[in-house]
């Protein structure tokens, strides 16, 4: 959207992978199901962490015409017949299940958000977050290396690194000259030996085998948040980054994890005074000085770093104002903010509610300038979803790196992708099955059986136990991956 001079065709998304798919009737761990999806920067890396605690990384490993990567080709006009592919490249287990003494406060393992940061010296980096504390891990591939090319075979190592063989005595003893022989085979002044018995004399070597990924953690940044963490971001300095709870949002170093400056704090002196708390916050993609945040009361905040120490006052705020007569008692629960993501040039913020998706012009503070009705078709069943507590999901949103599109998740593993530019009417329903425009029928909860047996315009039932939370856009190509309980769908245009 921030370079879009025309609207665009709309795509024909099709199915690329799926990683983790269920068999039919398979029950699904808890511990397995994904929270959290983050592409790297140049898009050939995918981390997913889950409730389990585990990150688990993939690679991108499509070449095509001798080897050219399917990037390059596309940079150079080129049409590309493969689709992309990822595979498997390692997993580690980044949090595990605490206590909070003081609190009696169990503290999930769940991850909640994953970052990548800078690459260095082909080691790939990345931070990752539950409720409490904040990890920053170094993964890397590291040699493994053998001591091989023995004399003596097969050898066997002893005390020290030295190495040793049952057979030793026997070897010597062949090296005698007329049959002679020892009971001492080192008494080699004695006993007139002489070498020819060995075809060859060589020194052990080390050699480099396989390779093996290790991952690390370099820094563990806890104890500064009272609430739970939301969201962390990256700062475009990649030296610093923000991490968000309810209510305050803390400003850190990479490299040092014993302290970071709280920049932010929404906390009233009487906490009967609150009345909004913080859902999500993210930096400028190249303003190293601006960061935006939101809130549950359906606003956006833009921040300055350099106005002052503590940002309490924003340099500027987004929010779209109900018609008079037209507020609910559901009006504020789904006009919360679950999410926010910048466009690429950092022009233009999209934000999640329950309801909608918005895109707001950075410059333009009276109200977005797009609306994308989501799932309009549940509003008159808002009083079912609070009563199931549905009504507070957190749905993710993403943006295409051009700016040209968005998409977010919906029930019944359904996503939608909408054409933001100007004049596009591109609204297109994707499930997460490996036929993504099959729109399957299921069983819906009985308070969401409607009397004509019909739930949205479609005519399609919808479970709100099969929920499509978390998705990523690639960020420079036409691919999206989603999260459909522990299974990981990737699809492509």
């Amino acid at each position: 959207m921030d370079d879009v001079a025309m609207a665009p065709e709309g795509l024909e998304w099709k199915f690329s992978q799926v990683f983790g798919e269920r068999a039919a009737g398979e029950e699904v761990q808890e511990v397995d199901i994904i929270s959290a999806i983050e592409f790297d920067k140049t898009g050939d890396h995918l981390a997913t962490g889950d409730r389990g605690g585990r990150v688990v990384l993939f690679e991108r490993t499509d070449k095509i015409d001798g080897g050219v990567h399917r990037r390059v080709l596309e940079a150079m006009d080129c049409s590309s017949s493969q689709h992309p592919e990822f595979h498997y490249k390692t997993e580690f287990q980044s949090h595990e299940p605490e206590f909070d003494y003081l609190k009696s406060l169990e503290i999930e393992e769940k991850i909640n958000n994953i970052r990548w940061c800078q690459t260095a010296n082909n080691a790939m980096f990345l931070l990752s977050t539950n409720d409490k504390t904040i990890k920053f891990w170094k993964v890397q591939e590291k040699k493994i290396k053998k001591v091989c090319n023995f004399n003596l075979d097969p050898p066997k190592p002893a005390i020290n690194g030295f190495v040793t063989t049952s057979n030793a005595p026997t070897l010597f003893k062949t090296c005698f000259t007329n049959g002679g022989s020892n009971d001492n085979p080192l008494n080699f002044r004695n006993n007139n030996i002489s070498l020819r018995g060995l075809t060859s004399l060589h020194l052990p070597t080390v050699t480099s085998h396989e390779t093996s990924l290790l991952a690390r953690c370099r820094k563990t940044y806890a104890h500064a948040h009272d609430y739970h963490i939301n969201s962390i971001s990256n700062n475009s300095d990649c030296e610093t980054f923000i991490s968000a709870d309810d209510l305050r949002i803390n400003l850190w170093n990479l490299e040092i994890s014993s302290q970071s400056f709280n920049i932010v704090d929404k906390k009233p002196a009487n906490m009967e005074d609150l009345t909004e708390v913080i859902t999500s916050a993210e930096f400028h993609p190249s303003h190293c000085n601006m960061l935006a945040y939101s809130s549950s009361k359906g606003s956006i905040r833009l921040i300055d770093l350099r106005q002052s120490a503590l940002c309490d006052t924003h340099s500027k705020v987004f929010e779209e104002h109900e018609a008079p007569g037209s507020k609910s008692f559901f009006s504020d629960i789904i006009s919360s903010i679950s999410d926010i993501k910048f466009s690429k040039g950092g022009r233009y913020i999209l934000s999640r509610d329950y309801m909608t998706l918005k895109m707001w012009d950075i410059n333009m503070g009276s109200g977005p300038v797009a609306t994308f009705q989501v799932h309009e078709h549940l509003r008159p069943k808002l009083c079912d979803l609070y009563e199931n507590d549905a009504i507070f999901d957190k749905f993710e949103c993403c943006l295409s790196g051009d700016g040209q599109r968005v998409a977010t998740g919906s029930y019944s593993h359904l996503f939608r992708v909408f054409g933001c530019s100007e004049g596009s009417t591109e609204a297109t329903t994707l499930e997460a099955t490996k036929n993504p425009t099959r729109r399957q029928v299921q069983t819906p909860p009985r308070f969401l059986r409607s009397p004509g047996g019909s739930d949205d315009i479609n005519g399609n039932s919808f479970d709100l136990t099969t929920k499509l939370l978390h998705l990523a856009w690639h960020p420079s190509e036409n691919s999206i991956a989603c999260a459909a309980s522990n299974s990981l769908y990737m699809y492509y245009a």
